[in-house]
């Protein structure tokens, strides 16, 4: 392998393990402040759910930090030219995740996790509702930095080659990553929610913590229902037109649209023949894709074929198949959450037990589709670092070995394994542990 494709896998390994913590605690924080609104309101129930899951939480925090530091280091060992010639942009934002959302997330979560009592409940809401805050916020800071990279705005070059920010409202307020942070903050509530439905179908099989875990399946459930469907309309329908609108290429790929057609069908499956240009097997719904794209059936959509192949992403299989496990699998969300919503509005969720298996196996598949859909967008964006002006071919470090890569990658990977062996042994303490019983209702 080249030393770009070694920093592009070290960059990529690093990156997809740490997404796993960060989309499981910001979907978590919403759910945890809509429980402790509950139990303010007198749901003693509510409130031993949280304590629960505050536990996760705060395990899953730790980790998200333990693996994002590094990740940030990257920028500077790896991708050093990247670094020296858009730091002057993208510094601003992962400047303020780190010294506002951060340190917002860190404060108010020790709060929670141990000042209950000292805080009182209207205390300990408020401090659910900042942890949301940060959290989130968090979230969109690190989305305007990617999304400046996706689309760059309020920039100029300086005499040196470096990237000036002209206008800072203008990098938060950029289209791209207000669309992208409502698409990807909805993925996150997604896995939240299956999480929680997860563990609670589990509960509920053994015939363990049953008031708790009924409690907090409901309410993933029905929040679960309502995100799953946020993230496949309005916003993927919107982040698919953005990427259309700006990106024409990638959108070829992902929806291995090779030949220029009008009334394009949407491929539902097939594979793609890179030999012939066009996809194997391909079972597809004729129009629709027009029809998505410009709400006509007549539109053209121009094909991967007719535009320079120097341009192409550089792994075009890697980017149709993400994208399409990525919404294969969102697709099946949604009818699973409004499966389970509907046997719980009759009250017999506890009696399908076929139901409640599919519900507690379900518990990876979030993530897979999360990292599909990051797979999607940072593939599909090659061979540009910052779309359009820096390619990169250019970004990288020249002065870092790809044995030196090589070697880092490889001790990253096993110092993750150890750490993901830890935090599967004390997830599974909590899990084992259950909630707390009723006598721990009132502080």
């Amino acid at each position: 392998m080249s030393d770009l494709d070694l920093h592009r896998l070290h960059f990529g390994f690093t990156i997809a393990y740490h997404y796993l913590f960060p989309q499981l605690t910001m979907g978590l924080a919403l759910l945890i402040f809509v429980l402790k609104t509950m139990a303010v309101r007198g749901d003693g129930v509510a409130n031993r759910c949280v304590r629960f899951w505050l536990k996760i939480f705060g395990i899953t925090f730790v980790m998200g930090v333990v693996t994002g530091i590094p990740m940030e280091f990257q920028f500077g060992t790896n991708w050093s030219r990247f670094a020296a010639a858009s730091g002057g942009v993208i510094g601003q934002t992962l400047a303020m995740e780190g010294v506002f959302a951060f340190f917002l997330e860190s404060t108010f979560l020790y709060l929670l996790l141990f000042a209950e009592k000292k805080i009182g409940q209207r205390g300990h809401w408020i401090a659910s509702l900042a942890l949301l805050v940060g959290t989130w916020l968090s979230g969109y800071f690190i989305i305007c930095t990617n999304a400046w990279m996706q689309h760059p705005v309020a920039y100029e070059i300086g005499a040196d080659g470096a990237f000036e920010l002209t206008s800072f409202w203008g990098l938060l307020t950029n289209r791209w990553a207000v669309v992208e942070y409502l698409h990807t903050m909805m993925g996150s509530v997604v896995t939240g929610c299956f999480a929680m439905a997860s563990i609670g179908a589990y509960y509920l099989l053994r015939g363990e913590h049953l008031e708790v875990a009924r409690r907090f399946t409901l309410v993933a459930v029905v929040i679960g229902l309502v995100g799953s469907v946020l993230v496949a309309f309005p916003t993927g329908d919107m982040q698919a037109k953005l990427v259309y609108e700006h990106h024409p290429v990638a959108f070829a790929a992902m929806e291995g649209h090779f030949r220029t057609d009008e009334s394009a069908a949407l491929v539902i499956i097939g594979q793609p023949n890179m030999a012939t240009l066009q996809l194997d097997n391909a079972i597809e719904l004729p129009g629709l894709l027009s029809f998505l794209t410009h709400s006509r059936w007549d539109a053209e959509i121009t094909g991967l074929a007719d535009f320079d192949p120097d341009l192409w992403p550089t792994n075009v299989p890697a980017v149709y198949y993400a994208y399409h496990i990525m919404a294969g699998l969102g697709t099946i969300f949604i009818l699973i959450m409004a499966g389970v919503c509907v046997y719980v509005w009759r009250g017999v969720l506890e009696a399908r037990r076929w139901l409640l298996w599919i519900l507690m196996l379900s518990l990876p598949f979030p993530f897979i589709a999360n990292t599909a859909g990051w797979m999607t967008t940072e593939m599909g964006r090659q061979p540009w670092v910052v779309y359009g002006i820096m390619r990169t071919a250019d970004a990288h470090s020249d002065h870092v070995s790809s044995g030196n890569t090589l070697f880092t990658l490889l001790g990253f990977a096993g110092l993750y394994a150890l750490l993901s062996v830890l935090y599967l042994f004390l997830a599974a303490r909590i899990v084992a542990e259950g909630p707390p019983d009723a006598a721990a209702e009132t502080p």
